[in-house]
């Protein structure tokens, strides 16, 4: 894991951290773990050790995706990488499918269907906000650490504080004592805000819609992305919202994909608990021609704000300018003002 560490220093994607260089040797661990053979317990044969999975976390910018994805990369065996509130999505929608066949118990056939196609499972910001996804986490972990699932997440806050002050949380501390356990917990303890730094100084709102906003846009997504991205597909309520560029907890995105389809409130929650930062190309000018896409980028707006996600977007006027004439320019104040506030250096620390 060193030399892979090193390659992407060489080439810039990232700067030299202490604080990454720390967690270097667990990475590797990991790592060589998987190289070796599964070892099938037999009648004079002793059960294998199980491989500890890692769980990292801190703040936010502090390079846990990067250094999951780079562990992820090096990995050769069957293996998974999820945002873990996609992957919760996703079981929910398991579920729903294996109870039409009559069972019971739901959790145990989707922990199987997991074990049986892959060895690691990378998680990335793994949170418990939802009382029905903390009563189903913790057995499905169970299960799937006792097929010999390794898992490693990273999460902004320790296992100690998930679900904390949640709705009968004393039911979600065996999952936590279970964490501890079955992973090593490294607190990737970086005073550098990496993703931070990288915005230092950056305009986040680039007007009009020209060759040159164009230009700037990519810039900040080659910067954040390091070059890299994939899809992103959100479960909503039975339904995928695909998100179309998507790296290490920065998502990209038209206009038209999100506003211009019928998407609601619902898609933009998760859409915010699933990104720390998303960039928006070619907002239009809005009035009742366009009234539908104008009130969902009123919600879409209010659901970052809420979620403290930073937005960074090319559009054609400025926010004052945006919603001039037409039924809702008066509730389209407000939208402005956010716009405004969501551009201020001091915006995303605030409380």
């Amino acid at each position: 894991m060193q030399s892979a560490y090193e390659a992407e220093l060489a080439l810039g994607r990232i700067n030299s951290d202490p604080a990454q260089l720390a967690v270097l040797p667990e990475l590797e661990r990991v790592r060589f773990a998987l190289t070796q053979p599964v070892q099938k317990t037999g009648f004079f044969k002793r059960k294998a050790e199980p491989i500890k999975g890692l769980y990292m976390w801190g703040g936010v910018g502090r390079g846990k995706s990067m250094l999951m994805d780079l562990l992820y990369e090096q990995v050769d065996a069957a293996k998974e990488r999820w945002h873990f509130h996609a992957f919760m999505q996703w079981v929910h929608s398991e579920m729903t499918e294996v109870r039409k066949t009559g069972v019971d118990d739901a959790i145990k056939p989707v922990a199987k269907t997991l074990s049986d196609r892959l060895r690691f499972l990378a998680f990335d910001e793994m949170q418990i906000t939802d009382i029905t996804d903390a009563m189903i986490v913790g057995r499905l972990f169970e299960n799937m650490f006792e097929a010999g699932v390794v898992v490693v997440t990273t999460s902004n806050r320790p296992p100690t504080d998930l679900y904390k002050n949640g709705l009968n949380r004393q039911l979600f501390v065996p999952f936590i004592d279970l964490l501890q356990d079955r992973m090593v917990v490294h607190e990737l303890a970086s005073d550098t805000d990496h993703r931070q730094g990288r915005l230092s100084g950056s305009d986040v709102y680039f007007t009009p819609l020209n060759a040159d906003a164009s230009a700037q846009m990519n810039q900040v997504w080659t910067e954040l992305s390091g070059g890299r991205e994939e899809e992103l597909t959100l479960h909503v309520k039975g339904r995928e919202v695909i998100i179309p560029r998507y790296h290490n907890g920065v998502a990209r995105a038209k206009f038209f994909d999100l506003c211009g389809k019928p998407l609601g409130a619902g898609d933009y929650l998760a859409l915010s608990e699933a990104v720390r930062v998303l960039l928006l190309d070619d907002i239009p000018r809005l009035s009742r021609q366009n009234f539908n896409e104008a009130k969902r980028f009123v919600t879409l707006i209010d659901a970052l704000y809420e979620a403290k996600v930073q937005l960074i977007c090319s559009a054609a006027a400025k926010p004052e300018m945006l919603y001039v004439e037409g039924e809702g320019t008066f509730e389209f104040e407000r939208t402005a003002s956010r716009l405004r506030e969501m551009q201020s250096d001091d915006w995303m620390s605030a409380d």
